[in-house]
């Protein structure tokens, strides 16, 4: 198959994310970087394109520019990336679909519960093919996870605990020259949620998406410890899913001592299930009244899918793998569509979080603000406003 044409907006010289998307699209070859409008700044856009072999004329100062521009050409691009600070996934996304490109977007989808509830009509509308990056959705062992839970293998559901913990913005990092710092704790280009949107989201989306149940209503407490800062560093929050069962959801990225802390555990009648991020090749299976069995990536007790994994048993694979994951499935939807299928029955074969997965995100996102706001009352994410 012939590799398909990439282009990215954001992730010049400098930027983190772009950099994991760049090498998640090519560990399974099957895309290469044509085209970009990497920065706002132009010299330093012509210069990431130049040192990453883009040709000059696919470099564009502008990214309304390259979606015109990409659109026009025979040989444009299939689908752009987007790996900019949140305030411009709206306007970006909007641009590349009218232009009917198909989009990859970083998480958050966009700041405003009213800007998701349009893109996903334009998606709608333009009938493209819309893939947000909630990349630990494709690790191995949350695929069987989720598998394992849709199978009965817990009984009836009863507990879902999550937490996403980090220590970086532990003191004021964003008056350091940090730009990720920077752009993650400015309300102008992150949000109206700093720790909630950056990362508790990526908790929440993991435990509805192992659990497959929808939350109903939150009960949260938003803080922020450092001193100057504008947005939560800190969030707490009691969770009512659908089905009756509950749940409770801590995130902070001001705990020292926790890297990358994202941890999962699902406990039903039958049995329950732990995984963390850090060591995302074990799952621990603990059925009632017998041993916890540890589950093992491609080893001992995996029985997910073979295409997930690229190394053998005892062999580590993870964040980066699970990135690369969202992007070979992509592309293979994106062959599907080539060859005639419709965009809804090419993700009909794969579990890729979409723009439905946004809305309800900022859906999230605005309940758990809007509860913290009220003292921590039971906030349903049905009846919260467009912000």
């Amino acid at each position: 198959m012939e590799k398909l044409k990439l282009g990215m907006v954001g992730g010049g010289i400098g930027a983190f994310i772009g950099g994991v998307h760049r090498i998640a699209s090519r560990i399974d070859d099957e895309f290469s970087l044509v085209a970009g409008a990497l920065s706002a700044d132009p010299e330093k856009a012509a210069q990431s394109a130049q040192a990453l072999g883009i040709e000059a004329e696919r470099s564009y100062s502008d990214y309304r520019l390259m979606a015109q521009a990409e659109a026009e050409r025979p040989d444009g691009i299939d689908v752009v990336a987007i790996v900019t600070p949140n305030h411009m996934h709206f306007p970006i996304a909007k641009a590349f679909l009218e232009a009917g490109i198909h989009v990859i977007c970083d998480k958050p989808m966009t700041t405003t519960l009213q800007e998701a509830e349009q893109l996903q009509a334009l998606v709608e509308q333009h009938d493209k093919l819309f893939v947000l990056t909630h990349n630990y959705t494709a690790y191995p062992l949350i695929r069987q996870a989720r598998e394992m839970i849709a199978n009965g293998d817990l009984g009836p559901l009863r507990v879902i605990q999550v937490e996403y913990v980090q220590d970086w913005l532990s003191q004021r990092t964003e008056s350091t020259g940090n730009k990720q710092a920077e752009w993650r704790t400015d309300p102008k280009r992150s949000g109206p949620a700093g720790c909630l949107g950056d990362i508790a989201t990526h908790a929440y989306n993991l435990a509805s998406f192992v659990s497959g149940l929808q939350l109903e209503s939150v009960a949260s407490e938003l803080s922020t410890f450092v001193p100057g800062r504008s947005l939560d560093d800190n969030v707490h929050a009691m969770l009512r899913f659908e089905q009756g069962v509950r749940g409770m959801l801590w995130s902070s990225q001001v705990a020292p001592g926790n890297e990358n802390g994202l941890r999962l555990r699902i406990y039903g009648e039958k049995a329950g299930l732990s995984w963390s991020q850090e060591q995302p090749n074990t799952l621990e299976y603990s059925p009632f009244g017998q041993p916890v069995q540890l589950l093992t990536r491609a080893g001992n007790g995996y029985q997910g899918e073979a295409s997930l994994v690229r190394t053998p048993a005892g062999h580590p694979e993870g964040y980066l793998e699970g990135f690369a994951n969202i992007y070979r499935e992509t592309a293979q939807c994106l062959q599907a569509i080539a060859d005639g299928e419709s965009v809804q029955a090419a993700l009909a074969a794969y579990p890729l979080p979409g723009v439905s997965d946004g809305v309800d995100g900022l859906r999230f996102i605005n309940a758990m603000i809007q509860s913290s706001q009220a003292d921590g009352s039971w906030t349903a994410l049905s009846e919260v406003g467009n912000d």
